[in-house]
């Protein structure tokens, strides 16, 4: 059996009888091709992306680009049926081996349901982004298949030694190497251990998704959750409605990552975010990590959606372990 052949293999033996098992892509090697592909929100340039082409080159990558990835259509880069066009075409080219999305902000939503994955189904590849790509982890997780959650073509260009991380860590996750992560303390952590496929993302997404085909049942999952720019009583109402609609019922774990530029109002809303949470979780009993580095922040490290993890959450210390590194 090849390489490729044993990442695609569906194996039930060490998982949940109730869980269901994702198919794994082919991890990367050298000359596969690589598509960038945008989505949702028009890009600045050109520029914005040469730096991840230069990257995924120096990787040994072949690097293709969607034929409208520039396109100019006021909030969006191109129109609805451009941007179906350009993934569904990198979707099904038998040639490309994953899709690096260009960047988020809004548009994948607009457009979810006019893509047809049957193709992607029996062959399936790395999807790569995070933020507005939510809308593609979830309905990719409900196909059975598992995306990576990382930085996009964009966010490249910034050089410094937390998007250096980040980096790595996409190539680390393309290429097959093990994943683990050993996570600062807080204070505000809910010890405990869990064990569980890792899902989630973009706060604003995950409750825009509810009650949609793209929204996905967590029971003995591990929900992870970031976010960008929000007031804390929208985060608050947020949160109130995935709890509403039974988010965290048979939730096995929560990950918290970054929420940036959280904004108040001229009123206090009287707590902070992790005071937050707590409060709205307070009725379960599942371990709850913060601060693990993965959002809009340079330090964007990268990980696979859909993958067991092993979670332990301690005051002084927290790790989380990706299946095959354990």
């Amino acid at each position: 059996m090849t390489k490729t052949e044993a990442n695609t293999l569906i194996s039930s033996a060490s998982f949940d009888a109730k869980e269901q098992v994702l198919m794994r892509p082919p991890y990367l090697k050298t000359g596969d091709t690589v598509a960038i592909v945008a989505t949702a929100g028009v890009l600045k340039n050109k520029k914005s992306v040469e730096k991840a082409i230069q990257t995924l080159e120096e990787w040994g990558l072949h690097v293709v680009l969607g034929k409208h990835v520039f396109a100019d259509n006021f909030h969006f880069a191109g129109t609805d049926e451009e941007r179906i066009q350009d993934f569904q075409l990198a979707l099904d080219d038998g040639s490309i081996k994953a899709i690096l999305m260009a960047r988020g902000g809004y548009g994948t939503g607009r457009i979810i349901d006019h893509i047809n994955f049957e193709k992607f189904k029996k062959h399936p590849k790395w999807i790569i982004g995070y933020s507005d790509i939510t809308v593609l982890h979830s309905h990719i997780h409900n196909l059975g298949v598992e995306t990576i959650h990382g930085i996009m073509a964009t966010s490249f260009s910034t050089e410094n030694d937390d998007k250096t991380a980040a980096i790595a860590s996409l190539k680390a996750a393309l290429f097959g190497d093990h994943l683990q992560f050993n996570i600062p303390s807080s204070s505000y952590n809910i010890p405990g251990t869990a064990k569980g496929q890792i899902v989630g993302g973009n706060l604003s997404l995950l409750q825009n998704l509810t009650g949609t085909s793209s929204s996905i049942d967590l029971t003995n999952k591990i929900l992870f959750i970031e976010d960008i720019g929000e007031y804390l009583y929208h985060i608050d109402r947020m949160l109130y409605g995935l709890k509403r609609n039974g988010y965290f019922e048979n939730c096995k774990g929560l990950i918290i990552g970054y929420f940036s530029n959280i904004r108040e109002n001229s009123t206090p809303f009287g707590m902070t975010l992790e005071e937050l949470v707590l409060s709205i979780t307070k009725e379960y009993d599942f371990p709850i990590l913060f601060g693990f580095p993965a959002g809009h922040e340079d330090k964007n490290l990268a990980f696979i959606m859909g993958r067991e993890i092993k979670m332990k959450v301690g005051k002084k210390n927290s790790s989380i372990k990706f299946k095959d590194s354990y």
